[in-house]
């Protein structure tokens, strides 16, 4: 057990570290016992310490607010090291806006820029913009490439400028080319912290520069070395294990391998996807319009990429728009970031009700229809959604183009008709036993083969509509879809009513 100073004064507080496991690793709990205190110690933190004296161990966020006040630089790093990415992630968003700010200068940049490379986007973007411009951009100067470029695509144009202007000349100038690209590309997902040596160099060259910089690119993922040609084209990549086992004299082109596997700068992240899944690559060079190599993909990267794309994609269906939402934004963005959804739909849910008004005689005659409404629209929507959901995937997945409504429609439709004849036989049945009156159940059931048929199809094609005008389809198919099959729903189940209220009443 290890006891720590607190207040760097004989008789003053203390807290004992106490280790205990947990998921296998150590962590770290801290308690605070008061003692006598020095007298020029500050009044307003004798009384805190007072306060929590003999209390059970404090949370993460409420020992790093202490040492925070009191500017304990190694007993920070030493509860941050004890905490996993989620737990440092929950600790931050659980400490003041001032706070954050004092930790930070507190850590220094590169200490800063490691915990700030744990956090989400959202949450880096969110503490970063609260930053001084001078402390934000000498933070992200020790970022990664990709993760400038990623936090300051985040960022207001002009708190982007301005950290941008306080950043070192070389590295403002690579997160202004990175910037460049869309953030869906080769280009806005790749590093530029890679190694490349000219044609001309001899492995000895090679590896003297590699041990003579070795502190340098200790930062470095390297996994392969790069060859260029005078123009700085890419002309072979180099294994680590072959540059070791060469000779020294050896040119290197003898040892690497030519032409390599490389991709465009605008390449789509979903065909790195595939690329990644096909190869067994931990990067892929990137090279522009000229063939001259810009950059880096790595494996770790794509993987990234795709999974906040389903979250962005998750939340866009779930009516959450724009960047992630977290509880520590300001009250009023996240209201009106939901209500700009919620709003769209009372619109289209009255429209849908309008159907119900003009056929409020033929429910006021047979009220049992009012049970089967919701069940209707409800079961629709269903099929639909899943329709919907297949489509976005194949979108993503490169499996099926915009355009090919016929082909999609064709395969939509045959499940649609299944599925509503079985579905429709079901409820019908259920309707026709309740009541006594086969033709309820024949209003209810060719309802529900209809609008089951209508909503997968439509849930097929809207995500491909919606892809060729450019619009996001994980964020409209979903209420275009909703309004659709509920009026449809509602005006088939009245329509066939009212055809038939003679054997209904």
């Amino acid at each position: 057990m290890r006891q720590i100073d607190l207040l760097k004064g004989p008789l003053m507080s203390q807290a004992k570290l106490r280790h205990s496991g947990s998921r296998g690793s150590a962590r770290r709990h801290y308690y605070y016992y008061c003692g006598r205190p020095r007298r020029h110690a500050p009044t307003h933190l004798i009384e805190r310490v007072i306060a929590v004296e003999n209390l059970s161990p404090r949370e993460p966020w409420e020992t790093l607010e202490m040492l925070i006040e009191i500017n304990r630089e190694d007993e920070i790093i030493e509860v941050l090291d004890g905490l996993d990415s989620d737990e440092k992630a929950l600790a931050l968003s659980r400490v003041s806006s001032e706070d954050q700010a004092r930790l930070l200068a507190i850590l220094g940049p590169e200490e800063s820029a490691h915990l700030v490379d744990t956090m989400s986007d959202a949450q880096a973007t969110e503490i970063i913009e609260d930053l001084p411009a001078a402390q934000a951009a000498a933070i992200v100067d020790q970022l990664p490439s990709d993760e400038q470029a990623d936090l300051l695509a985040g960022l207001d144009e002009r708190d982007a400028q301005d950290i941008l202007d306080q950043m070192e000349p070389e590295e403002a100038s690579d997160a202004r080319r990175l910037l460049e690209y869309r953030g869906d590309t080769a280009g806005g997902l790749m590093i530029s912290e890679y190694l490349s040596y000219a044609s001309s160099c001899t492995v000895g060259d090679v590896t003297h520069d590699i041990r003579e910089h070795r502190v340098e690119y200790a930062d470095y993922n390297i996994q392969y070395v790069y060859v260029t040609d005078d123009r700085e084209h890419l002309v072979g990549v180099l294994r680590l294990r072959d540059l070791l086992l060469a000779r020294d004299s050896e040119n290197v082109k003898a040892v690497m391998i030519e032409d390599p596997h490389r991709v465009d700068a605008e390449t789509p992240r979903d065909r790195l996807n595939r690329i990644f899944d096909e190869y067994a690559f931990l990067g892929i060079p990137v090279v522009d319009e000229k063939g001259k190599l810009v950059g880096v993909v790595e494996r770790a990267a794509i993987a990234e990429a795709m999974s906040e794309e389903a979250t962005r994609q998750f939340l866009s269906v779930s009516g959450l728009v724009g960047e992630d939402e977290l509880r520590s934004m300001p009250l009023l963005q996240r209201s009106f970031r939901r209500l700009s959804w919620l709003s769209l739909n009372i619109v289209l849910n009255v429209v849908a009700a309008s159907v119900i008004a003009i056929y409020q005689d033929t429910l006021t005659a047979v009220i049992a229809l009012v049970v089967f409404l919701p069940i209707i629209s409800d079961m629709s929507g269903c099929s639909g959604n899943q329709a919907v959901a297949v489509s976005i995937r194949e979108l993503s997945l490169g499996l099926v183009k915009p355009y090919e409504f016929l082909r999609v429609f064709m395969k939509e439709a045959s499940v649609g008709v299944i599925n509503g004849l079985l579905l429709g036989v079901l409820l019908g049945a259920v309707a026709a036993l309740w009541q006594g009156n086969i033709y309820l159940g024949l209003v209810v059931g060719a309802a529900l083969l209809l609008n089951t048929m209508n909503a997968v199809v439509l849930g097929g094609l809207i995500p491909l509509a919606l892809k060729r005008m450019n619009m996001d389809p994980a964020l409209a198919s979903g209420p275009i879809l909703t309004t659709v099959t509920d009026m449809m729903g509602f005006f088939l189940v009245l329509s066939f009513a009212t055809a038939m209220l003679a054997k209904l009443v």
